[in-house]
């Protein structure tokens, strides 16, 4: 199927037959706004706050890590990867079917960062991973992300690793944080064993079946090594674990890194602190590298970064499920060529979704038509403002009206025009405070819905990374759009 990239009539504002995903049975929209659902997330601000007790949890859960690979594939493979996927509700149904589709001839699936939203609990498993993948045929892995965290991970150590944990804090916690991360830090739910052994049944078939050693892992190919790495709730790595990616990424294969949080991300660089010195990144940059893939960003992004006379592919692939986070607010590409960048959604059908949002919102004050853009009109002042050229051909060529000019200003668009120290007289939340406060708005249960998944294939010589397409409409469950393609030579 043509790319929404290139084709209006791809798009997905075309209108058409609503897809199967709601017979799947998604919950309702999870509400991020009630306020039970703020305090069991509580343990992000805690950590953040107050003391991070997550490297020594870990460190009691890992032990002394081992290097060796839980998994071992020939010079040909393919597998799937999903990043953020964990609602449980309509936006991560509608990957299902056409993920499905894209999973013919895959060994595996790996899910990166946020499996389980909001809180990680082990009780909520039989909706955000046992029911939607029941019927994908090969072994899951995960690399945890904050809000797999926030039960300690005691969900995702039984889920992946086959591990129990008592839900106690132990010996670790003594001496290691202050009075007030013991006092608020959250405790894992207790386990309602009836549910989560009826879940688990949904995925017990032999060839589904696969175990990983804990939250960091390595897969093998004599082509490509898959190291997935676990970033905890403060994006950074403990001491052991930033040894043990060392030790792994010593060897002379070409690497594939996985984490749960991206190292490039809407035009910023963000190269994960090791405990003790270092970054994740210096290692990717120097020890042999092709790609490296994180979650925890709601959308799809690609950053192809020169380093030493190669091209290091840096990919955001966050949008598996979880309400979409705004691609229109990344100001013109400075950390690679603005032409070389690419993300999904591309920005002008994010101004489009977040004006139409905002019209839904404010239809009783009569606001609806007011804030309800097209894509040209809205790619076009999307290009005005960053300077650049609208991604698809029907906004190219269009003068923007004064309302996309002023809807572009209120929700966010960085205008590259304007003086350094200038800032807008007004600006509706789009971004951080828009998360922190009307996320439920933004994680509509209507297509289209602008999520995304990758398929990865590994032949000799090459990584091929096609990132495809989940509109919600029947046409894309059955063929999913090819968003974007990257070709790495592995020679």
């Amino acid at each position: 199927m043509t790319s929404p990239r290139s084709s209006h009539h791809a798009s997905f504002w075309v209108d058409g037959e609503p897809g199967t995903y709601a017979d799947l049975g998604p919950r309702p929209a999870l509400s991020w706004m009630r306020p039970s659902v703020l305090w069991r997330s509580r343990n992000d601000v805690i950590a953040k706050r107050f003391g991070d007790p997550v490297d020594d949890l870990r460190r009691r859960w890992v032990g002394t890590p081992g290097d060796a690979p839980m998994r071992t594939e020939g010079d040909t493979f393919s597998f799937l990867l999903l990043g953020d996927p964990g609602e449980g509700d309509s936006s991560q149904y509608a990957v299902v079917p056409g993920m499905l589709k894209k999973a013919e001839g895959t060994s595996f699936m790996v899910l990166a960062s946020d499996v389980n939203y909001p809180v990680g609990s082990i009780n909520d498993y039989g909706q955000v991973f046992y029911k939607p993948y029941q019927d994908y045929p090969a072994p899951i892995y995960a690399v945890p992300g904050n809000h797999d965290w926030y039960d300690g991970l005691e969900g995702f150590m039984r889920v992946f690793c086959g591990r129990e944990g008592d839900g106690s804090p132990g010996d670790w916690w003594r001496g290691k944080v202050g009075p007030l991360t013991k006092r608020l830090w959250r405790r894992p739910d207790k386990i309602d064993q009836e549910a989560f052994e009826a879940a688990r049944a949904l995925r017990s078939r032999p060839e589904q079946q696969g175990v990983q050693p804990g939250p960091y892992w390595v897969i093998d190919s004599p082509e490509l090594r898959i190291v997935g790495i676990d970033t905890g709730i403060s994006g950074r790595l403990d001491a052991d674990q930033g040894a043990w990616l060392r030790r792994v990424s010593a060897d002379p294969r070409p690497k594939l890194l996985i984490t749960g949080k991206p190292i490039y991300r809407d035009n910023s660089y963000r190269p994960c602190p090791i405990q003790g010195g270092g970054t994740v990144d210096e290692i990717v940059r120097s020890t042999g590298y092709v790609a490296a893939i994180g979650g925890d960003i709601h959308n799809y992004q690609r950053y192809p970064v020169k380093v030493d006379g190669r091209v290091i592919e840096y990919l955001v692939a966050g949008g598996s499920g979880a309400y979409m986070h705004a691609t229109h607010t990344i100001p013109s590409v400075t950390v690679v060529p603005e032409d070389e960048f690419f993300c999904h959604p591309i920005r002008g059908d994010s101004l489009v979704f977040y004006s139409r949002l905002y019209g839904r919102r404010l239809r009783r004050l009569g606001l609806r038509r007011f804030f309800e853009l097209d894509y040209p009109q809205a790619s076009a002042a999307v290009a005005r403002r960053l300077g650049i050229t609208p991604t698809r051909p029907e906004g190219r060529g269009v003068t923007p009206g004064w309302r996309a000019r002023v809807i572009a200003s209120l929700l966010a668009v960085p205008d590259e025009r304007r003086r350094p120290g200038r800032r807008p007289m007004l600006r509706l939340p789009v971004s951080k405070p828009y998360h922190r406060v009307f996320s439920e708005a933004s994680d509509s249960d209507v297509p289209p819905f602008f999520k995304s998944f990758l398929r990865l294939d590994v032949t000799p010589g090459e990584l091929r990374i096609g990132c495809y397409g989940a509109t919600g409409r029947r046409a894309h469950e059955l063929d999913p759009p090819l968003e974007h393609e990257v070709r790495v030579s592995l020679r």
